[in-house]
Formats: C-alpha cells, sequence, structure tokens
C-alpha cells in the first residue's frame, strides 16, 4: 500500500520515456555540422556559436553544456512513419544524416550565416520514440527556430509555396534561391523578427 500523497513511478508512461531519449541526447558529443555519414533515424538539437546579434544569448553557452539552448530541434523518421505508419525494424538507411546535411545546406545558402559557427548532437533512435523525443525537446527548450523563426525545415515544393508568404526564417535569413520566388513577403520586417527573438530569449 502506497503512502498517501506518493505517486507511483511508472518507467512506460509516455512522459518517462520521452524524458529518457531526451536525456540520452543531451549526453552526446557535440560534432560540427553536418556530421560524417552514418545509417539511421533519430533526433538532433542543432546549436549556434557565432555572433549574429538576435541570438548573442544562445551563442553565450557552449554547445558541449547540456543546458545550452539549441536554436532547433528536430528529428528524421523513416519514409513510412511520415504516413503514419511505422515499419518494425525496418532499414531507416542515412534518413537522419540527410536531413542534418539538408540544414547544412540551408544555413550555407544563408547570406547572414556561417555555417562554421553551428554544431548539433544527434541520437539513433527506434522509430517509434522518435516523436516524443523531439516533442519533449522543443517543450524543454523552446528553441526560436522552433517556436518563433518558423521556415528553417522547409523544402522547395515548386509552385504550391509560389503564392504563399515568406517564412520568417527566410526573411530573417535570405539566400535560399526557392524561397525568393515566394510572392508574398512575411507580416514582419527583418528587424522587427529579430527584435521578437531577442526579446524572447532575454539579453
Amino acid at each position: 500500500m502506497k503512502p498517501l500523497g506518493e505517486e507511483v513511478f511508472n518507467p512506460l508512461d509516455k512522459t518517462n520515456l520521452a524524458e529518457s531519449v531526451r536525456d540520452h541526447l543531451l549526453k552526446r558529443s557535440v560534432v560540427q555540422l553536418p556530421p560524417g555519414r552514418f545509417m539511421g533515424a533519430g533526433i538532433y538539437a542543432i546549436y549556434y556559436t557565432g555572433s549574429f546579434p538576435a541570438y548573442r544569448k544562445l551563442a553565450r553557452t557552449a554547445p558541449s553544456d547540456e543546458q545550452a539552448i539549441p536554436i532547433y530541434v528536430g528529428k528524421a523518421v523513416p519514409a513510412g512513419s511520415r504516413k503514419g505508419g511505422y515499419d518494425l525494424g525496418g532499414d531507416p538507411g542515412d534518413v537522419l544524416h540527410r536531413r542534418l546535411s539538408e540544414h547544412a545546406s540551408s544555413i550555407e545558402a544563408a547570406r547572414n550565416l556561417k555555417l562554421s559557427d553551428f554544431q548539433c548532437r544527434y541520437l539513433l533512435v527506434d522509430d517509434i520514440w522518435i516523436p516524443l523525443g523531439e516533442s519533449l525537446l522543443i517543450e524543454t527548450f523552446k528553441p526560436v527556430w522552433n517556436m518563433l523563426v518558423d521556415g528553417f525545415g522547409h523544402h522547395d515544393q515548386g509552385k504550391t509555396r509560389r503564392g504563399q508568404k515568406k517564412s520568417a526564417w527566410d526573411t530573417l535569413h535570405p539566400g535560399r534561391s526557392w524561397a525568393g520566388k515566394v510572392e508574398q513577403p512575411n507580416d514582419k520586417s527583418a528587424e522587427q523578427i529579430a527584435k521578437d527573438v531577442v526579446a524572447s530569449l532575454g539579453e
């Protein structure tokens, strides 16, 4: 019989599972973005160490610190998982490495960012736990490229995006050729977005 007011720990509770995935990622070594090629699916965190004024607070903490705030977190799952199915035991190929490489290409295209200022952590995770880990990372750190400066993870979708508004990320960090063809400007200017980031992060 448990004492009154005491909670029973359930290791299979989804929050505890998510915390386990998150904590394992944060113990991983930090490497330059993109890392060398590897196989597998999983989650990742990207850190910024440069001098872009709006991200000054992020750059103050060494990415090797487990409490360092990532600028972006994400996941890479096998193709079947994105459609709601899980090919348990299937070969994910190099899906996580390709995702990190795509991010590196976006950063290289931006006219006011340098790829050498970015590092990352990544963790290979069994398919079914990947969304849980990503969700808790976002909830824990509230990375600005996830929460405030949206659009970093977008791909070129041809004409389907031409009539849409330019993302906050492409407004603040212009340079991706396909984003330059988006017809509608963002509701906010780059200066306004930068001010929002500073207000969100604090000094």
